[in-house]
């Protein structure tokens, strides 16, 4: 496989293409020393220490604040009777000695509850949220201008604390003397946050009409002019994701810049908002998370799986308690996180004996020898100098980027190639590992399982940060390499040999690589494409990202090496949706 490349250089055989005799000496007689000096050592028989926390008894403590009593009472009851050989114990608030106390070993709770308790937890994911939003009347005749530049929060601290600056010239020339109408619904946890948001111990009065949830939707839904505070849940119809009728999102001038720009963009539809949320781009102070937390990083598998569910099929239960679900992508980086737990809960247990090191010693000895030879014999064939392709650490640019021909690209940084028997190997390209850095972890899909051009093909993870990949043509996958699950960082270091994805029978080859770029077309795309990350680096480091002024480029214009690196799953997510998800 891979005749036509130069990367040969990275399978055994050819490794040894690149060394002189007096380095395979070398590493010959290093071998044999040090594997003697295992045999003489005496290595007796180990045994892996278990180093996973299990539920004593087989039984899951949980434990929860108290707003969060009727959402953990009914994960717990659903999960329980899906799941009958599974016992949880529910430690309610008034049983929980003190804030250290941590008999259970989940814990649900917001963020008000978690700076009593900071100190005493070491893992939190977030599992769901609370968010309270501005709402308008959809046929406001000032809509088109509010969609365009938002309200800021220093308006809203206007209008909130003076009558005078009640009205909708406050926000708008247009607006004038017209009266602007507040209201806010009267929960404990609605008013919380907007006196936050306008930084105020509370409310003020001046002319703020306090109701139910429904009375005050159904007030903005008939007043024009009115402005109104509520749980996002409220106003959202959750068999369809769409806002209830005449009511919608009032765009939040976050930057207070006079303009809704690229990174405050997030009130078109539900799906665009909650991820917004999620990813930063909605003021702090207008939501709440619900977390779960612990003493310790969970490791026991009831536990894990617990939490799974609920990130999957448990969300549907917040919204009946009054809680937002989290977005698609969120739930997916989290799980991911779970999964990455688990994958080092319970270590095989693995004894050696001296008979086993023995063994291993003297077969390690003969290769050795066999390498030595072999690379003697190669040597004095052809002394050839193998290209150096590694990169300089520091930085990167369009010249660092590898493009072999023979190869069929496609715009989501995967490539294809025909073997001489008709399969077709598939995998990521050299310019997205350059981007991410080094991938701690990939999920591939199994053998048999079709592959559609443009739907997942894999996704893989850099500590708990991800990214989405699709495929490039369509087929039957007839293998996965399973050299990517021991050492996904293959992606890093050979995309194109070792880091192969799948082999695929294809279904459409001929006519799905006329949609792909060969070796030519497809720099010249990568130098645009360079264009835009740099471009998108810049959106995101707005005055509030202080923590990742730090990063982006090098002296001369070279972007840094595993850029991606450096930010968090939030700008992950929005890399996800401009580089990759675009052009699916």
């Amino acid at each position: 496989m891979f005749n036509f490349m130069l990367w040969h250089c990275y399978c055994p055989c050819c490794f040894v293409d690149c060394l002189t005799p007096e380095i395979m000496k070398t590493i010959s007689a290093s071998i044999v020393s040090f594997l003697l000096l295992l045999i003489c050592s005496g290595a007796v028989s180990q045994e892996v220490p278990d180093n996973s926390i299990a539920s004593p008894n087989g039984v899951i403590s949980v434990s929860y604040t108290t707003e969060l009593s009727y959402l953990t009472s009914e994960w717990v009851s659903v999960y329980q009777s899906l799941n009958p050989g599974i016992s949880i114990n529910v430690v309610a608030p008034e049983n929980i000695i003190s804030a250290g106390d941590h008999s259970a070993g989940l814990r649900f709770a917001t963020n008000k509850q978690l700076t009593s308790i900071a100190g005493e937890i070491d893992w939190k994911i977030v599992v769901g949220r609370d968010v309270i939003v501005p709402v308008m009347n959809a046929g406001n005749p000032f809509l088109d201008k509010i969609s365009m530049q938002g309200i800021s929060r220093e308006e809203f601290v206007e209008i909130f604390s003076n009558p005078v600056k009640q009205v909708w010239g406050t926000v708008t020339a247009e607006g004038g003397k017209v009266p602007l109408h507040l209201y806010v619904v009267n929960d404990e946890s609605v008013k919380y946050s907007v006196a936050k948001f306008i930084s105020s111990a509370s409310i003020p009065v001046h002319n703020v009409i306090y109701g139910s949830s429904e009375d005050v939707i159904a007030a903005i839904s008939n007043d024009p002019y009115a402005i109104g505070f509520c749980s996002a849940i409220k106003i959202l119809r959750t068999e369809n994701q769409q806002f209830v009728e005449n009511v919608q999102l009032l765009p939040i001038d976050k930057n207070n810049n006079g303009t809704i720009d690229y990174m405050e963009d997030i009130y078109s539809d539900a799906n665009a908002f909650f991820r917004g949320v999620w990813i930063g781009k909605y003021p702090r102070s207008l939501y709440t998370n619900i977390f779960a937390v612990s003493k310790v990083k969970p490791t026991d598998k009831a536990e894990l799986a617990f939490l799974t569910w609920i990130l999957a099929d448990g969300q549907q239960y917040l919204n009946s308690n009054g809680f937002s679900e989290l977005s698609t992508a969120e739930r997916q980086s989290q799980i991911e996180n779970i999964n990455l737990a688990a994958a080092n809960t319970n270590p095989p247990k693995e004894a050696s004996s001296k008979a086993g090191w023995l063994l291993l010693a003297l077969t390690l000895i003969v290769a050795a020898g066999i390498l030595a030879r072999a690379g003697m014999r190669r040597y004095r064939k052809q002394e050839s100098v193998i290209p150096d392709f590694r990169t300089d650490p520091t930085g990167f640019d369009e010249s660092s980027v590898l493009v072999p021909k023979g190869l069929y690209f496609d715009k989501t940084h995967t490539w294809a190639f025909m073997e001489k028997d008709g399969i077709v190997t598939i995998g990521m390209d050299d310019f997205l590992q350059h981007i991410t850095g080094p991938i701690t972890h990939a999920v591939l899909k199994s053998p048999g399982e079709l592959l559609k051009k443009g739907e997942l093909l894999f996704s893989f993870n850099q500590s708990g940060k991800q990214l989405r990949m699709y495929s490039p043509v369509s087929g039957t996958i007839k293998k996965k390499n399973d050299l990517l699950v021991a050492d996904s960082m293959l992606l890093n270091s050979s995309p194109y040999s070792e880091g192969w994805v799948y082999q695929i029978e294809p279904t459409n080859w001929m006519k799905e690589i006329q949609l792909l770029d060969v070796a030519k077309q497809y720099r010249n795309w990568l130098n645009t494409e360079f264009s835009r990350v740099k471009d998108f680096l810049a959106a995101m480091l707005n005055p509030e990202s202080i923590q990742y002024n730090h990063i982006v480029l090098q002296d001369g214009g070279l972007l840094k090496e595993g850029i991606l690196a450096d930010f968090g799953p939030e700008i992950w997510e929005e890399f996800q949706i401009n580089f990759l998800d675009t052009y699916k």
